[in-house]
């Protein structure tokens, strides 16, 4: 397969559309352009020009980080390209995320395997995450 990698944002339209085939929830288009454009870091991942794997860390690029956006097209899943964007985000937070520095992501299951292999822990029982969805 010849896949070229990139770190740049993709296109609101076809960032949804890879979220949707991955099993994410879609997102408002205007929303996401304005979230792909602040994002800290990006990777996208093509085959010729389709998009078939993406990864974000979104934060304040000091204390707080967060990775995002983990997605692989089905067709895709179980090719390394998930850990090929895993690796490329731990070597952006390596590089550039200041010392104690906090990196979270929230992990939906089997995922949390793949993200163990990239030093992530639980933070269950001293804390658990939340959100509110809008």
């Amino acid at each position: 397969m010849n896949m070229d990698i990139s770190f740049i944002p993709p296109a609101p339209e076809e960032y949804n559309q890879l979220r949707v085939k991955a099993g994410l929830s879609p997102k408002d288009l205007a929303a996401s352009a304005l979230g792909l454009r602040n994002s800290i870091f990006t990777i996208t991942i093509r085959e010729k020009t389709a998009l078939i794997g993406m990864g974000r860390i979104i934060g304040d690029g000091g204390c707080f980080f967060q990775i995002v956006d983990i997605a692989v097209s089905p067709d895709y899943q179980g090719m390394g390209i998930g850990k090929l964007i895993m690796k490329e985000i731990t070597n952006y937070l390596d590089k550039h995320a200041p010392k104690h520095a906090y990196v979270s992501l929230i992990a939906d299951l089997p995922a949390d395997q793949l993200y163990k292999k990239f030093g992530f822990d639980y933070t269950s029982p001293v804390s658990v995450g939340m959100y509110k969805k809008y």
